[in-house]
């Protein structure tokens, strides 16, 4: 991804809140998702942030203020979800997120005035007064296992011997997730029933989840997809791909410990899958790739997940915070408590890798199918990215703000995810916030 005029750090915009060093979406972002105003029967459509508004891009395209391949991308805007525009390519994103620079520019609206101006004012709708939607239509939902920190965490819990599994280091191993769960951040999340295998007992029981987990992650859609039986290269593996999004992953640990072998996650992982509502796309990223290398004595890439390129910039320093709100900060006041922050360069694959692997058998990928990066975990013990770390499987509780202690979630409990990027000589973009709140087990 090459930087260009759109991630120059002095442009402004003549809608002030894009200017306002706090918020997450200012001139430079311009991410991507799904709308309509609450409490309307308006038809959900497409939309972008940029600072306390949304640019209706329905509207924008009925205002004839664009033009070209831009005012096309627009109008496969205007439906319900953007599958039609992911397939468009990346000329097509890159041609719209120009002319909306452009627009919303200080320097557009200081050369012009009159009609096209107050034109893209009534384009703009409060975020405040918005209600979101699932960016696209999902078809499929792959959900990876990358961060070698998280699978060290995870086999020091329950293996004796500590070793990954050897496969780890070579590909980026992979499931098959459930997409009608998939909801959008404000989700809510009952707890699950399963069957557990309790410590010491010889047969298994159904109940509630006990060990009710987040796994931090973000979601990465597919822009153009592949032909059946062809494979997309890594070196071009990123043009497939629109963005990203933050990703909760729910996880009921308990009745995972019992079901994953030998086939691995059921129901474990397919009752809710939270996303957040804005996609920040590659092209918003450019400027915070990072170098990605493995150490010298650990397995190198074989051929078809290697290239050059993925050396100098194959990672992507997102900053990542997960936080916790109970039902005791609400009613005092208080704001959530962090419980974590970690970074997505970390991770052991790329996204271009995932992308790769996942079609190396002929797989064909579609626009708007969903790859999750599995758990996001740093280095240090207060970069791990699910709860059964933090708490080194309920051992060891973390205490909040309040007083109160968490071994899992209990009902009541909203995770809190955000993501942002920031660098010297480049402007802080953000993901916003995805929340999801715990609803307590219902069996009927």
């Amino acid at each position: 991804m090459k930087l260009d005029h759109t991630h120059d750090v002095t442009a402004t915009s003549w809608l002030a809140s894009a200017n306002d060093g706090a918020t997450p979406f200012p001139l430079q972002n311009l991410p991507f998702g799904i709308f309509r105003r609450a409490g309307t029967a308006e038809a959900f459509r497409g939309g972008v942030a940029l600072g306390d508004r949304v640019i209706d891009l329905s509207a924008l395209s009925e205002a004839n203020c664009l033009s070209g391949l831009a005012a096309q991308a627009a109008r496969a805007c205007m439906q319900p979800a953007l599958n039609d525009f992911f397939a468009m390519g990346a000329d097509a994103w890159r041609a719209l997120r120009h002319a909306l620079f452009e627009l919303f520019s200080a320097q557009h609206r200081s050369g012009r005035s009159g009609p096209v101006t107050e034109a893209l004012g009534r384009c703009l709708v409060p975020q405040a007064d918005a209600e979101y939607g699932l960016p696209a239509r999902i078809g499929d939902y792959t959900d990876f296992y990358t961060s070698i920190d998280h699978a060290r965490n995870i086999v020091k819990l329950l293996r004796p011997d500590g070793t990954l599994a050897p496969n780890f280091q070579w590909m980026p191993v992979a499931y098959h997730g459930r997409v009608s769960s998939i909801g959008i951040a404000g989700q809510q999340v009952r707890r699950p029933y399963g069957q557990r295998l309790a410590e010491g007992a010889r047969s298994p029981e159904v109940g509630p989840c006990a060990r009710l987990d987040y796994e931090l992650e973000l979601g990465i859609f597919i822009g153009v997809g592949n032909g059946q039986g062809t494979r997309i290269p890594v070196g071009s593996a990123e043009q497939h791909v629109f963005g990203l999004c933050l990703l909760n992953d729910w996880s009921a640990r308990d009745i995972q410990a019992w079901e994953s072998v030998p086939l691995g996650p059921f129901l474990a992982k397919n009752f809710a899958t939270t996303l957040s509502p804005w996609i920040v796309t590659m092209d918003a990223l450019a400027p915070y790739r990072a170098a990605w290398a493995r150490s010298p004595d650990e397995p190198q890439p074989l051929a078809y997940l290697s290239t050059p390129a993925l050396a100098a910039d194959g990672a992507i320093d997102i900053q990542l915070e997960v936080a916790l709100e109970t039902e005791n900060h609400r009613r005092d006041g208080l704001p959530a408590t962090r419980l974590s922050r970690t970074s997505f360069r970390h991770q052991y694959w790329t996204v271009a890798q995932m992308v790769t692997h996942h079609t190396v058998g002929g797989c064909n990928l579609r626009s708007g199918d969903l790859l999750g990066s599995g758990t996001i975990s740093g280095p240090a013990q207060d970069e791990a990215g699910a709860l059964i770390e933090l708490t080194q499987a309920g051992r060891s509780p973390i205490r909040l703000a309040t007083g109160e202690t968490r071994a899992f979630l209990d009902d009541g409990d909203v995770v809190v995810m955000t993501g942002w990027c920031e660098r010297p000589g480049y402007a802080r973009i953000g993901f916003g916030e995805n929340r999801g709140e715990v609803l307590p087990a219902s069996w009927d």
